[in-house]
């Protein structure tokens, strides 16, 4: 079963598909301490209403404020804020930093939805593309020119602006996931890889799972469900998860599924034996994070369980368990809140196992 990717890009293609006149605003530069970095955005809407956000208060209140003249105009242009000294107090602004915003008209045209429709599908099918930006130019008028790479070489958007760099935009960024600005024959591309910002498979489909897949699927997790049980996972129940799956029991749970360092396995069964089972076969993959619901006592006993099948210390030290944060969690909102943030830790790299 498929559900809908969480991102602003799709987002932008509803909103057009509405029919709707969009600007967007993203952060081009940012130096010092800003509310968001490099590459945030936020889609405003012709009756002021916005998508998304590049960190609030007056900066974010002024972009807004721009739009209306940018959507007139059919413009985009670049806008430098400066959060420091007396200008930072001037806006009320404590961060300290300075940042610079590209606040383009995306217009209701055939190339912008064949760019955003492109962007979707490579997330959807977990595929990665490249959204690529050419810069306006100081006095430069209309809009921006943007195309996609996609996962597959072919081209979507301004076909023009794109075949010139397309190949070497492509072989630079081939190992990049982060957002830059490149300069090719004179001219700044601002360059966003699309990727999938990892994968949560949340094997149990009970109490605590539901909540976590409500929160995983806001923060760009995309969320895989699985369970045994058809009562418990399914659409009407999880209509958030990308993907719910009724599983032939628990022995082969993680059979056909596609595992890598991007993949979050989280282990909340409904009973200890169930979560043993699932653990060795995760113990078996390349993922990048593997938790466990459970007390240390609980802990105790599935590793040894799992030491005396011929598992190593080594490899149990790769398992977060007891799962979540340290917050006291009880409840099973609480619970997914420790999970979740522990998951945003991981995701970071700034997190170690349990």
């Amino acid at each position: 079963m498929t559900g809908k990717t969480k991102r602003i890009e799709r987002d932008i293609l509803e909103l057009l598909g509405r029919g709707e006149d969009l600007v967007l605003a993203t952060i081009l530069t940012n130096q010092g301490s800003t509310p968001r970095s490099m590459g945030a955005q936020m889609v405003i809407r012709p009756d002021g209403r916005i998508r998304g956000t590049i960190g609030g208060g007056k900066v974010e209140a002024q972009v807004i404020e721009a739009a209306g003249e940018i959507r007139a105009k059919s413009v985009a242009i670049v806008r430098d804020y400066d959060l420091t000294g007396k200008a930072g107090a001037d806006m009320d602004l404590i961060c300290g930093g300075r940042l610079s915003v590209l606040i383009e008209h995306l217009a209701l045209t055939p190339a912008a939805v064949a760019r955003y429709e492109a962007v979707v599908e490579a997330l959807e099918a977990g595929r990665r593309a490249l959204s690529v930006a050419l810069l306006p130019e100081e006095n430069s008028s209309g809009p921006l020119k943007r195309f996609v790479l996609r996962p597959d070489s072919s081209l979507a958007g301004d076909i023009e602006a794109a075949a010139p760099v397309a190949d070497r935009i492509a072989s630079a960024f081939e190992q990049r996931h982060s957002t830059a600005i490149v300069d090719l024959d004179g001219r700044r591309y601002l360059v966003e890889p699309v990727c999938s910002r990892g994968t949560v498979f949340i094997f149990g489909a009970g109490h605590v799972s539901l909540e976590l897949a409500r929160l995983t699927s806001r923060i760009e997790f995309r969320t895989v469900v699985l369970d045994d049980r058809s009562e418990f996972a399914n659409r009407d129940r999880f209509p958030m998860a990308d993907e719910v799956h009724v599983t032939d029991g628990v022995d082969n749970a993680l059979q056909g599924l596609a595992i890598g360092p991007e993949s979050y396995l989280v282990i909340v069964t409904r009973g200890h034996r169930h979560d043993k089972t699932i653990l060795a076969q995760a113990l078996r993959t390349p993922a990048g994070y593997i938790g466990m619901i459970g007390s240390r006592s609980k802990r105790a006993k599935v590793y040894a369980a799992l030491l005396d099948e011929g598992f190593t210390r080594e490899s149990l030290e790769r398992v977060h368990c007891p799962i979540g944060l340290e917050i006291g969690a009880e409840t099973p909102e609480e619970i997914a809140v420790s999970i979740v943030a522990e998951l945003i830790q991981a995701r970071s790299g700034t997190s170690e196992a349990n």
